[in-house]
């Protein structure tokens, strides 16, 4: 009972925390939108007297960047919102393109309504530590009774102080309550007014998907590659140096039967070689310690056999597809050699989720970072990989440090 109430505390902590992340993110968005909604204002009175229609095209691009930004950040937590067509050059058919005027209208929602959702939410965990953490500060603080006081009572003493802390637990039942709500509600004009139309939704989809086919094949090309070449300089070779034994051994049993016995042995350890780097070849196409362990238990093999320490966290509820997983898989494995190569770093983390159909997985490293997917650094290969899913992969790696590579694998579970 205590191990299911510590899950779902667990569960609940993550809900609140990611909540707060969307809020925090569309308060971003929202102070970009009040701008572009201030800007559009300005524009549109001086239109009147014929100045702001010069003003009028990189009015509705900024508009169109900020809505982008927002489209970028609404699809990284949930559904994927695909932009419209691009915007008429001329003015005039802009302002008649549907598109456009749905952004306007969410510039004008999420400015507003959005701005205030949001410094709402991000107040709340500011409140929460504000009344609970209050008896360790409230007499620090200059004046008196009246400036000292948080809410409506007045503090006069520790006891008073101490009074305040019920406020505080009050404000965090609030936080765990309402933040989920208002990142939806901050989330729905967007998800409303800038998604694109159904036929364009569909052409762009298609458009992906033949792409993804494309990444599909030639991936798959790829690995017909590695494997035909690991099969031909490593087995094949092999197993043609046990032929050549073989027929020498047979040979030299009927001149010197001395020597055939330190023959065999030689062709013994050839068969054995062989048969252990098949083993490798079999275990590059499919693990099979995914299927003894789990994913779980496979990145825990793999960070202990890191040269570089690396932490392992992974929380999934069941799971998911054994293909997602063996990308997962080669994913980690390929990150962790990059990083025991390349980094120069002294700690490295994997974390692995999996929510809204999707599997999360990250690694961080703390080396000299700059790690860039042209020049030989295993991330193309990587891509490749992930974009054969219908994944995405983001790479963030500056000069001096850290890096991070997220992915998302949709695992339909």
């Amino acid at each position: 009972m205590s191990t299911h109430t510590g899950r779902r505390v667990r569960a609940r902590a993550r809900i609140t925390l990611d909540a707060l992340e969307h809020i925090v993110g569309g308060l971003g968005t929202a102070v970009l939108a009040l701008i572009a909604l201030v800007w559009a204002i300005v524009v549109a009175l001086t239109c009147l007297i014929g100045v702001g229609r010069l003003l009028l095209p990189v009015t509705l691009r900024g508009v169109r960047l900020v809505a982008e930004r927002e489209r970028a950040r609404l699809s990284r937590w949930g559904p994927e919102i695909i932009g419209p067509a691009p915007m008429p050059p001329r003015a005039r058919d802009a302002l008649a393109d549907p598109a456009v005027r749905r952004e306007l209208g969410w510039v004008a929602a999420h400015g507003t309504c959005g701005l205030l959702l949001g410094v709402f939410g991000a107040s709340l965990p500011l409140w929460v530590m504000r009344d609970l953490a209050f008896p360790l500060y409230w007499w620090l603080i200059p004046g008196g009774p009246v400036e000292r006081s948080p809410e409506w009572w007045l503090v006069h003493d520790f006891t008073g102080a101490l009074l305040v802390v019920p406020m505080g637990l009050v404000w965090a039942a609030a936080l765990v309550a309402l933040s989920p709500v208002l990142a939806r509600l901050q989330a729905w004009p967007g998800r409303r007014l800038l998604a694109s139309a159904s036929d364009t939704d569909l052409s762009l989809r298609i458009a992906q998907l033949s792409a993804t086919r494309a990444a599909a094949l030639d991936a798959h090309a790829t690995e017909l590659r590695r494997i035909e070449r690991s099969l031909h300089d490593g087995t094949q070779n092999r197993l043609v140096a046990v032929t050549v034994m073989l027929g020498a051994t047979r040979r030299a049993l009927a001149r010197d039967p001395a020597t055939a016995d330190a023959m065999l042995e030689r062709a013994q350890a050839a068969a054995e070689q062989a048969l252990a780097e098949l083993r490798t070849v079999v275990r590059g196409i499919l693990p099979p310690v995914l299927d003894d362990r789990g994913l779980t238990g496979a990145l825990a093999g793999l960070a202990a056999d890191c040269a570089v320490p690396c932490r392992v966290d992974v929380d999934m509820p069941g799971r998911c597809a054994a293909s997602v997983e063996a990308t997962a898989y080669f994913v980690v494995a390929e990150a962790l050699t990059n990083i025991a190569k390349h980094s120069r770093a002294r700690h490295a983390a994997v974390t692995v989720r999996q929510h809204d159909h999707r599997l999360h997985l990250r690694i961080d490293d703390d080396g000299a970072g700059g790690a860039d997917e042209g020049h030989g650094s295993g991330i193309t290969g990587i891509r490749r990989r992930i974009e054969a899913h219908d994944g995405r992969l983001t790479l963030t790696s500056p000069a001096g440090g850290p890096t991070t590579l997220q992915v998302e694998l949709p695992c339909g579970s």
